[in-house]
């Protein structure tokens, strides 16, 4: 038997190319112990990475990409799933270590699946994807730390992006008053749509004022610049509030001061999607099913076919993806 997936291939001369192939079920890798159908992926900004071969993510080829997917078990050696289950996979490496979800069958480790939570589709478990479920903890995890509607505003930056395009949702419905920091002042009226109170354009909180303490005006951060961003914010935060750090497309260095955590108890809360135990998987779908609005989520959702995440595996790494892209595997 065969099914098409996105193959990305890299030649003697160190090339590489993403295209369309036919696979035969003889030529994937032997791991895994349950088979899914796989009718959604999504795209991610490691998805960029993995289908252009960057980052070092990669690297074993020929390779099929997609950290995440949803579908339907067609076959199963372990006990906790049986044909005809419909399931979620996000992390876990998968689509970069191992054969991902840009392929019409996928067979991974059923510890790596988690169950589609009842009240969404396969489709909407992939509206929400690692952005979304990443979105999610961030969220548990500013809510662990204190962080309650009320306390005054939130900040999402990169709100225009996937994680931050759920964030915005979860928390305005929850009941926060979102500031949602963009560098794309035409996403406004979108921003709005998902529930943003106020647009922060970028330049404000990007421009360092040199002084360890800023006026008191965050609630709680979930940032996914990181970078010099993340360092300007920092000595803007509300006494005992928390930032969730969710990403870096700002950069990886971090140049402040520990005056923030010393005299405000800022707390600086790093979020890993990909490695997370089954049971906090599970509660943040859960949460998810309950706390994200599906119309929303229809909003900032546009759909893909295998055919177009080449280029979308370009666009994402140029910051040309708005919102959640929903790829349709299976059509």
């Amino acid at each position: 038997m065969s099914f098409r997936a996105l193959l990305v291939e890299k030649s003697d001369a160190g090339e590489v190319a993403a295209k369309i192939r036919e696979i035969d079920e003889s030529q994937r890798p032997a791991y895994g112990d349950v088979t899914v159908d796989v009718a959604y992926s999504t795209v991610n900004y490691k998805d960029g990475l993995c289908i252009n071969g960057l980052g070092g993510l990669v690297r074993n080829f020929p390779h099929v990409p997609g950290i995440d997917f949803a579908g339907t078990v067609s076959q199963s050696s372990d006990d906790r799933y049986k044909v005809g289950d419909k399931v979620v996979l996000t992390g876990w490496r998968v689509g970069e270590a191992w054969w991902g979800g840009y392929a019409q069958k996928a067979k991974v480790k059923a510890d790596w699946l988690v169950p589609l939570p009842d009240g969404l589709s396969l489709q909407q478990a992939m509206a929400v994807g690692t952005a979304g479920f990443t979105s999610m903890l961030a969220v548990m995890a500013l809510e662990k730390h204190g962080l309650k509607p009320g306390n005054g505003e939130v900040l999402v930056t990169g709100a225009a992006g996937g994680v931050g395009s759920v964030a915005t949702a979860i928390l305005a419905k929850l009941g926060h008053e979102v500031a949602a920091v963009t560098g794309r002042p035409e996403q406004a009226d979108y921003l709005k749509g998902l529930g943003a109170s106020r647009i922060v354009a970028r330049e404000e909180v990007s421009t360092p004022s040199g002084r360890p303490l800023d006026k008191e005006a965050w609630a709680g951060c979930v940032d996914a610049v990181g970078g010099q961003m993340l360092a300007t914010i920092l000595p803007q935060m509300k006494y005992g509030a928390s930032v969730a750090a969710v990403g870096l497309a700002g950069g990886n260095k971090l140049e402040t001061t520990v005056i923030p955590f010393l005299l405000r108890s800022v707390n600086l809360l790093g979020i890993d999607s990909v490695m997370q135990p089954y049971e906090n998987r599970v509660e943040a779908w859960r949460r998810i099913a309950a706390d994200l609005p599906l119309d929303k989520l229809g909003e900032m959702m546009e759909t893909a076919s295998l055919e177009d995440l080449p280029k979308l595996g370009r666009d994402i790494l140029k910051g040309r993806v708005k919102g959640r892209v929903v790829v349709d595997v299976a059509g």
